[in-house]
């Protein structure tokens, strides 16, 4: 993954005028000058997770940069920004900015921002809003787009069920809810199918943290699964995922590079194998990020962000990313050649229908 710098923007302050004006010099500093063409600027809006969070907010931010590149724009005034928020409280005042400082498409990422987005749509009826990963229903100037993640997920599955050693695989969850629901559902049937042709039985260990910012809860979760037997964690938890890889590097760092006990983490929306990286004991570089599970937050924005530019901006309409379009999909990361055609071939069958992925995890 290419490597962002980020600044965090000021995203609030008491007095509106103030936080503008900030907005507006550090743009001003990192153009070199200003845009000129407004009506294609756009801004992001992240949730609490912050844009570089190597996850869902950073995919967003990735591909709001892509964006501006095609398009000969300029970080700031009438170009692309990103107003971080720290907590729920920062949505209405960010989007107020972005919307006083004359962003014409502002994104909100995350199911957490639909009350904030659609509030503001209603109100700023000039300006198109976009809602990720829900759905805003009746409002012209709102666009939503939602992702097939349950698809990419059962092909994480076929990974880890072909990859484990132990026969014992986890998955940790954020926050409970229809989101994650795809992410762990995918993923569990995955397993099963794929065992199931093994003539295999695979235990899945299924917890979830309960935020998807608590990385030390989600580092006590993967220590108790690994003493489990675990050897291959698929996590859907945001950057609360940090605490598996923080917990799996512990692991791993205890064996020889080429051990048969080494532990495996799958990452979730963004490529996480920068948060692999680890030495062995022999003092050999190695990853343990097996592979990700990519949700195309940058292909949506890019994407919707390039439609509105053009004067074709989908408001009022649901837009759905998913292995067609590479809206979802899989890293190459260190999957096994044999396994990752097995994961190719799931692929295939996904989209020609002769496998059915549910969205939601069986009771």
């Amino acid at each position: 993954m290419k490597k962002i710098k980020f600044k965090k923007v000021l995203a609030t302050g008491t007095v509106l005028a103030a936080g503008i004006a900030l907005t507006a010099c550090s743009g001003a500093k990192q153009n070199g000058g200003s845009n000129k063409k407004s009506s294609a600027s756009v801004a992001l809006i992240t949730d609490i997770a912050g844009v570089d969070d190597h996850s869902f907010n950073q995919s967003g931010w990735e591909g709001m940069v892509a964006y501006g590149k095609s398009q000969g724009l300029k970080r700031g005034i009438n170009g692309y920004q990103y107003f971080a928020s720290s907590s729920a409280s920062d949505f209405t005042p960010n989007i107020n900015q972005a919307v006083a400082a004359g962003y014409k498409t502002i994104f909100g990422v995350g199911y957490s921002l639909k009350g904030a987005i659609a509030s503001a749509a209603k109100k700023h009826t000039d300006k198109n809003f976009v809602i990720i990963d829900d759905v805003i229903k009746g409002q012209k100037n709102v666009a939503s787009a939602n992702f097939k993640s349950q698809d990419a997920s059962y092909m994480a599955g076929v990974v880890a069920a072909r990859t484990t050693k132990t026969n014992v695989i986890g998955f940790i969850g954020g926050v409970h809810g229809d989101i994650v629901d795809l992410f762990d559902a995918g993923f569990a049937k995955g397993v099963q199918d794929t065992a199931k042709k093994m003539g295999k039985k695979i235990t899945i260990l299924n917890q979830y943290v309960g935020s998807f910012t608590a990385a030390d809860k989600e580092k006590s979760i993967a220590k108790a699964m690994f003493a489990k037997k675990a050897d291959v964690i698929f996590h859907a938890s945001g950057s609360a995922g940090q605490g598996l890889f923080s917990e799996a590097k512990s692991v791993n760092e205890g064996l020889a590079a080429n051990s048969s006990k080494k532990v495996w983490v799958i990452g979730v929306d963004s490529d996480q194998s920068n948060l692999g990286k680890y030495k062995s004991k022999d003092g050999k570089k190695s990853n343990l990020c097996l592979t990700s599970v990519m949700t195309g937050v940058n292909v949506a924005v890019k994407d919707i962000a390039t439609k509105a530019a053009k004067g074709k901006f989908p408001g009022g309409k649901q837009l759905v990313y998913g292995l067609k379009n590479n809206g979802v999909y899989l890293t190459r990361g260190y999957v096994a050649d044999s396994i990752w055609k097995q994961a190719q071939t799931a692929r295939s069958q996904i989209l020609a229908g002769k496998i059915s992925v549910p969205s939601h995890p069986s009771k």
